[in-house]
């Protein structure tokens, strides 16, 4: 699996943000479903073709328990392109979790249904792509009254209105939020909204968005492990003014450089030793600085 991949499905393995978006999505929010109400259930499935042994995978499944009886088997899968072939994709999944129900150790307990949610986090244009299986595969209609017309629950989440982004308490919301904001203006203002799982916010937009600021906050440990800042708009906040501060002192550095070669005529070498006694530089960075202000070739 990729990292991507892995990044991706971080955020929903948390049980109060897989309920959450199951709440908003399919219970208008009504608190159906709690955390506690949810184990983990295998991604991967077995299947034989070919004669061999395969396997099926899908994003996060969940088993659904109540009372010790469970209720369903809750699948998520997570779309940022759509996907033509997402009805078979799904269609696999679901079967392979009923076949298993057939498997020996499993005859004789209670049969339970499937659900997959398809979270589609494209904001550029609307899921365009067949959402069931007589738009996905030619069908005469001769045999059609033989054949289930199967159909999956594809969730635009850029195109949720702002009621219904408020059927979300988890961070969910704020991941949410920041698609919605993309399709409406085309950027970004941090939402106040408290993060619960900030490690897992930023690894899912570094991964599935092209806005490198969480990607810097990632990069940045520091600020991640300091206390007392606990929304998307102070995070935000504090790696852009970290980065400012990264850029004045670049600037200074480049500063000082010309100055040396402009006004005091020192060599490369010279300049590169003297900056980096001033900024407590390494000599492989003070070099890169030199080469890039003189047009050199690093050393």
């Amino acid at each position: 699996m990729s990292g991507k991949d892995i990044s991706e499905k971080i955020l929903f393995a948390f049980n109060d943000v897989f309920a959450d978006i199951v709440n908003g999505l399919l219970f208008e929010g009504k608190q159906v479903i709690s955390a506690d109400d949810l184990s983990e259930q295998a991604p991967r499935a077995a299947y034989k073709a070919d004669g061999k042994i395969r396997e099926i995978e899908r994003g996060v499944a969940k088993r659904w328990v109540k009372k010790n009886l469970q209720i369903a088997c809750l699948g998520m899968e997570n779309q940022t392109e759509p996907d033509p072939d997402m009805v078979l994709r799904v269609y696999g999944y679901d079967g392979a979790e009923y076949r298993s129900q057939l498997l020996r150790e499993n005859r004789d307990k209670p049969r339970y249904p499937v659900i997959t949610l398809v979270l589609y986090f494209g904001y550029a244009k609307r899921w365009d792509k067949p959402v069931s299986l007589y738009d996905t595969v030619p069908v005469p209609e001769i045999i059609k009254p033989y054949l289930s017309n199967i159909k999956i629950n594809v969730f635009e989440i850029a195109f949720l209105s702002r009621e219904k982004l408020d059927y979300f308490h988890s961070d969910f919301k704020t991941v949410a939020d920041y698609f919605i904001q993309m399709r409406e203006n085309g950027e970004y203002k941090p939402s106040p909204e408290r993060l619960c799982h900030v490690e897992a916010v930023l690894q899912l937009l570094s991964v599935m968005t092209d806005d490198t600021r969480f990607e810097d906050v990632l990069n940045q440990k520091e600020i991640i492990q300091e206390g007392g800042v606990h929304n998307m708009n102070e995070w935000l906040d504090r790696v852009e003014a970290a980065s400012r501060a990264e850029g004045m002192a670049k600037g200074e550095i480049i500063g000082t450089i010309k100055l040396y070669r402009d006004e005091m005529h020192l060599t490369p070498v010279e300049i590169t030793g003297k900056i980096m006694a001033r900024f407590s530089l390494e000599k492989e960075e003070a070099e890169k600085y030199v080469a890039e202000v003189l047009g050199l070739q690093p050393a």
